[in-house]
């Protein structure tokens, strides 16, 4: 008798119907379901905008990289068991040269006592974060980097005071465009500011470096040749190898004082780990507002419905009845909601992506995600007003 009862019971309401009934409660409060699905589709839309231009950004990011290549390796100095700095022999550069799988590399030199001002005037403390490295003439071309204005050192640098300014550090100075007749103060001597170089990518630690050639240092430096860090282009058949072998051959002696990275793994990490978490944040708040909008006007509905609830009951369907209605009323709402929600923020991505010159991506998890979110946030947020509409009884909702 129970099953039979039950059986009656499920057919009074197939899913069509179910969904027909929902589609009419919302259709009768265009204006109140409109404001309450907005919520939900603000909410919805901010976060799938994060997740995409994340993704575009990602994306661009790990484009740049292939493009300037994965090949290349760096060798710096480690730390003692005390915290003190290792040194690299003078050696090191001679024996990475000769290393089968490399094909090329160039050292720089830290000159740590060294500070650089844009006149004599400037108060000695007053460095700006600014760092002072003798480099080779092929740092640009291993590195990839671009020259802004004027050129890097070259052999005239090697009996001239000539720097060439990183782009961090030419922001701190104020210097835009390269000329002879652009000076900074280094060391007591006035240099000539010669070439500004473009963001370097693969190591963004060199944008505030100013750099001046070897035996200048040596010279007005009495600057010792050990390497503060070796930049190494390997094949790219013979990148694992090469790495593997760089730390016994710049310091046999002591392989494991020598640290060897690939600057590109860095980057790709830290571009897979991109994301806005304040703006996730106010996503989520969004959502939370959005599902206490969906809840209110369905207890304003309940309350407005209990002549509909009461006819109903009467007319034989049972409290799962009423309380499914108005749950598919909810989630219904809601992931409408979410599928505007989802247009707005692939819309929002486009216009950044087109903005940026990136590329344009919707991560495959937010297509899904949205809509989905958006149904469950109506489920849980229709739960008490459905609850609340199953329990009238049908005098009380008649009488009403």
């Amino acid at each position: 008798m129970s099953v039979a009862a039950s059986t009656i019971d499920a057919a009074r309401l197939p899913p069509a119907e179910l969904l027909g009934s929902a589609l009419q409660g919302l259709h009768s409060r265009r204006l109140r379901a409109a404001l309450s699905a907005l919520g939900i589709a603000i909410g919805i839309g901010a976060m799938v905008a994060v997740l995409s231009v994340s993704a575009s950004a990602q994306a661009n990011l790990l484009a740049e990289i292939d493009a300037l290549g994965t090949n290349l390796l760096t060798v710096t100095p480690g730390q003692t068991l005390t915290g003190a700095n290792e040194a690299l022999p003078d050696t090191s550069v001679a024996m990475i040269d000769h290393m089968l799988g490399v094909e090329s590399d160039v050292a720089v030199y830290e000159l740590a006592n060294a500070n650089v001002y844009r006149t004599p005037f400037v108060p000695s403390l007053d460095t700006g974060g600014i760092a002072v490295d003798a480099a080779g003439d092929k740092l640009p071309q291993l590195l990839q980097m671009s020259i802004a204005s004027g050129h890097f050192l070259d052999a005239a640098s090697d009996r001239f005071p000539e720097v060439a300014l990183a782009a961090q550090a030419a922001s701190v100075f104020g210097i835009t465009h390269a000329t002879a007749h652009v000076l900074v103060y280094l060391g007591n001597t006035w240099f000539s500011v010669v070439g500004i170089l473009k963001p370097a990518l693969l190591n963004p630690a060199l944008d505030s470096t100013v750099f001046i050639s070897l035996p200048v240092a040596e010279r007005l430096f009495g600057l010792q040749a050990n390497p503060s860090e070796i930049y190494v282009r390997a094949d790219v058949n013979d990148v694992g190898q090469v790495a593997n072998l760089l730390a016994l051959t710049a310091d046999p002696q002591n392989a494991d004082g020598v640290q060897v990275s690939r600057p590109s793994d860095a980057l790709e990490a830290r571009a897979k780990g991109q994301f806005t978490t304040l703006l996730l944040g106010l996503g989520a708040v969004a959502l939370l507002v959005g599902a206490i909008g969906i809840a209110n006007i369905m207890v304003i509905s309940v309350l407005e419905r209990r002549g509909e609830i009461g006819l109903r009951r009467a007319l034989g369907a049972t409290r799962r009845h009423i309380a499914v209605q108005f749950l598919a009323e909810s989630a219904l709402l809601a992931v409408i909601g979410g599928v505007v929600g989802l247009i707005l923020g692939a819309g929002a991505t486009l216009i950044y992506a087109q903005a940026k010159h990136e590329p344009f991506i919707v991560p495959l998890y937010a297509l899904i995600a949205a809509p989905a979110a958006g149904f469950v946030i109506g489920a849980v947020a229709g739960l008490y007003p459905a609850a609340r509409a199953a329990r009238l009884s049908p005098t009380e909702a008649l009488r009403a």
